[in-house]
């Protein structure tokens, strides 16, 4: 048996001589090298010595040797003492050595706590001394951020046999029937983020397969559920079940071709929604050309060499023309109003310009003033001053001829001149060549 072992205490059994002392049990061998050394003074090794009476003659008749005073008795029971001493030294140290690396064990073990840590998807089995689920995920280096999702939830205490699941947050640009955001899902597919979301898919168009795996970084996704939209053209109901992204993707499902300017009660590119209703409108259209005259102005100029209350039109206005293109459409058999599509000057109008006298009118023609204008302008024209007679020569109160107006001083056309200068002309005219002027009214000057 080596030095640093020993067997149970029954192989040593207890020690004669020694009172008080019982056998007691230990357990397997333990390695004692490194156990404390207990300091000496257990107990006194060395009692006093019992009085032991002098030598005398022995039982039986035995010779009984000389006196020794107790020493040779005192010797014996030192032999005793100092093996049973010896002894207790040896087992003392081992004893406690067990109990120190018993109680080491116990505290070990309570503290080793064996969990299950699933990452992603990913278990591992793991022996760990974290208190919590935080301190456990900061020893494994798993990082998590604010849309990740522990289970049980941070700070949770550990025990052994603890699942604890960390799922990580993936950004999900998502396009769901026309309307785009972006939403975060810890789902590892498109068909378990599309289920964590609500989204029906039964029917539904999905820009990806349902079983791609989604990424750390992402992922992009047009989603459109299906729905029921009714189409009405030519008479006729349709309806549909579509998952189309267009009203016109829509109409065509239904079999109805759109041609030449037809169109739809529903933008053609917007998205069609469930249970709407889209109207084909059919559409026969046409052009139409309108003219319409420009009104012309008027300019007024002075003039110093014309009597005051003359006035002469030195350019005659002309009327300018505008032409439009209107648009004509009828509408399922209806004709809808006009539309103009565009207008155009096709000629810019010319103005009149009027000479306006400005020179003082003398009051009469002397040797004329008293004669009855009034009766003879009556005769002639009937006292219009814009009378014109059938042939187109003659015009004015006193039916002047151009040429003779003219001769006279006046401007333009007599008919044109107001009736205080006519009547200035027609006594000028009177001086110069009298009443024979006017062959068949000359008479009513007297009259």
């Amino acid at each position: 048996m080596s030095r640093t072992q020993f067997e149970p205490a029954e192989a040593y059994g207890a020690y004669e001589g020694y009172e008080g002392y019982e056998a007691h049990e230990y357990p397997a061998p333990y390695d004692v090298h490194s156990a404390p050394t207990l300091p000496y003074g257990y107990g006194d090794p060395y009692p006093p010595a019992p009085v032991v009476p002098r030598q005398g003659t022995a039982p039986q008749g035995r010779p009984v040797s000389a006196p020794d005073d107790g020493r040779a008795e005192r010797r014996r029971r030192a032999r005793c003492t100092g093996r049973a001493d010896t002894s207790l030294r040896r087992l003392l140290p081992r004893a406690l050595v067990v109990a120190f690396l018993a109680g080491g064990t116990t505290a070990f073990v309570a503290k080793d706590k064996a969990v299950e840590l699933t990452v992603d998807g990913t278990p591992r089995t793991l022996h760990t001394f974290a208190d919590d689920v935080t301190e456990l995920l900061a020893e494994e280096g798993v990082r998590v951020g604010a849309h990740d999702v522990i289970a049980p939830a941070r700070g949770t205490p550990l025990t052994s046999g603890e699942d604890i699941t960390v799922r990580y947050g993936r950004p999900l640009l998502l396009t769901l029937d026309g309307h785009r955001r972006q939403v975060w899902t810890t789902a590892e597919t498109v068909e378990g983020a599309l289920r964590e979301l609500g989204v029906r898919t039964q029917g539904a168009y999905l820009s990806t397969g349902g079983s791609r795996r989604i990424g750390r970084e992402g992922l992009a996704l047009v989603v459109r559920t299906e729905r029921v939209v009714t189409v009405m053209a030519d008479g006729r109901t349709r309806t549909v079940r579509t998952n189309a992204a267009t009203v016109r993707e829509v109409v065509e499902e239904a079999g109805v071709t759109l041609r030449g300017e037809d169109t739809t009660s529903v933008p053609g590119t917007a998205f069609p929604r469930d249970g709407q209703t889209v109207t084909v409108l059919r559409i026969t259209g046409s052009r139409e050309v309108r003219e319409d005259p420009i009104p012309f102005g008027e300019r007024r100029d002075e003039d110093a060499t014309l009597y005051r209350g003359t006035e002469v039109v030195q350019q005659a206005g002309r009327p300018g023309l505008r032409r439009t293109t209107y648009a004509l459409r009828t509408v399922n058999g209806v004709r809808q109003k006009p539309r103009r599509l565009r207008t155009e000057v096709v000629r810019e109008p010319t103005p009149r310009i009027v000479r306006v006298g400005t020179r003082p009118r003398p009051d009469s023609v002397h040797g004329a003033d008293s004669l009855n204008w009034q009766a003879l302008a009556a005769c002639e024209s009937g006292g219009r001053p814009d009378a014109v007679d059938p042939s187109g020569t003659y015009g004015g109160l006193y039916q002047f001829d151009t040429g003779t107006w003219h001769d006279l001083g006046g401007e333009g056309r007599p008919q044109d001149a107001s009736a205080a200068e006519q009547t200035y002309r027609a006594q000028k005219l009177y001086v110069r060549s009298g009443a024979a002027a006017w062959p068949h009214c000359g008479a009513r000057l007297r009259g």
